[in-house]
């Protein structure tokens, strides 16, 4: 599912039980999700109805993970999102917010590879008058191109007299190294405010609802399983100065399950207003039976960065000596200064 958690190496044997190995691999790798430790950062991987809850009209995110250096041949990830608010009119609390999420993963030695370019629209319509109380419809999809290079795998008739030579000939061939296929995930969102400046939400969204065949050889028909995520937040003050933020996720697809959260505790170093301000973020995430996530983020009134480690808890704590990922995150939020823009709403979905 989200992140990949196993690299089996794998020994030279006979050429069937090693183009099936291969085969496999391709297939697993193909049906795991983009997904990033400081995965709060990056809603639009979430949930597409998570987009535009944020104070502001405008937020970009860029995002690099880098995985498994200390075992195997790393996986890179790179993740780019764009979310843009804005109001329906001068007359309507309602919203929307249109975007663009892009990513590309580089997996093992074969350098398996997805490259994903995906739009959202998200439509955010008022419950109440009287505060901000909002029900967000969200739809994202586009092509996933996925390649991987064969060059770069070993086989057992490369292998003469017990010595392997890339120069040694192999009878293994494939039909096709390249597939792009289409795909699409839609969600729903709940999300208000309690008291003055208590504010939560909570989401579900169905990925892979366009059951994508993922396969690189056409005779294969391997269909990704779709996937069902219940997504939460929550962020109240504790103090003038300070707040505490939480986030949630759960993830079910086939037979698997999935969960992931933590909490930050934010703290004001210069606030002149909520989107000029100077913070400091500390906390600890966890990503069941996988890995103890600490981060730590710096907001520097419309920029911020996050910085994060994954502490291995996973079956390979031994082998990786719990070193799992780094990540690190840049940021950009900010109003657009138009005469239409959220900053002259007295309501507007919200979250920090």
């Amino acid at each position: 599912m989200a992140n990949k958690n196993t690299n089996e190496h794998m020994k030279p044997t006979k050429k069937n039980l090693l183009l099936l190995a291969v085969c496999l691999l391709v297939k697993f790798a193909s049906g795991q999700d983009i997904n990033f430790s400081q995965f709060y950062d990056l809603p639009l991987l979430r949930n597409p109805s998570l987009a535009g809850i944020f104070v502001g009209d405008i937020r970009v995110t860029a995002a690099y993970r880098n995985q498994w250096q200390s075992v195997t041949v790393p996986y890179r990830t790179f993740g780019l999102g764009a979310e843009f608010k804005k109001p329906i009119g001068q007359n309507s609390d309602d919203f929307f917010t249109y975007g663009l999420q892009l990513s590309n993963d580089i997996a093992g030695d074969s350098r398996l590879s997805r490259t994903q370019a995906f739009p959202v629209f998200n439509y955010h319509k008022s419950l109440s008058g009287d505060k901000n109380t909002y029900l967000s419809a969200g739809i994202m999809g586009g092509p996933v191109m996925q390649r991987f290079d064969p060059t770069k795998l070993t086989f057992d008739d490369q292998y003469v007299n017990g010595a392997y030579s890339a120069a040694n000939p192999t009878k293994q061939t494939f039909n096709s190294t390249k597939l792009t296929y289409w795909d699409g995930t839609a969600g729903l969102c709940f999300s208000s405010v309690a008291g003055q400046s208590t504010h939560y939400y909570i989401g579900v969204g169905l990925f892979h609802f366009t059951s994508p065949k993922v396969a690189f050889q056409q005779q294969n028909d391997i269909i990704l399983n779709k996937k069902w995520v219940i997504n939460a937040g929550f962020a109240a003050p504790v103090s003038d100065a300070d707040r505490l933020i939480m986030y949630l996720d759960y993830f079910m697809q086939g037979g698997a399950r999935q969960g992931q959260g933590g909490f930050m505790l934010n703290h004001d170093l210069v606030q002149y207003d909520e989107d000029q301000k100077i913070s400091i973020s500390g906390g600890l995430y966890y990503r069941w039976k996988d890995a103890f996530l600490p981060v730590v983020k710096l907001d520097y009134y419309e920029y911020s960065i996050g910085v994060s480690y994954d502490v291995n808890s996973s079956k390979l704590k031994s082998a990786s000596q719990y070193r799992g990922a780094y990540e690190v995150t840049l940021g950009y939020k900010t109003f657009n200064n138009k005469y239409n823009t959220s900053a002259n709403k007295v309501k507007c979905p919200l979250f920090y």
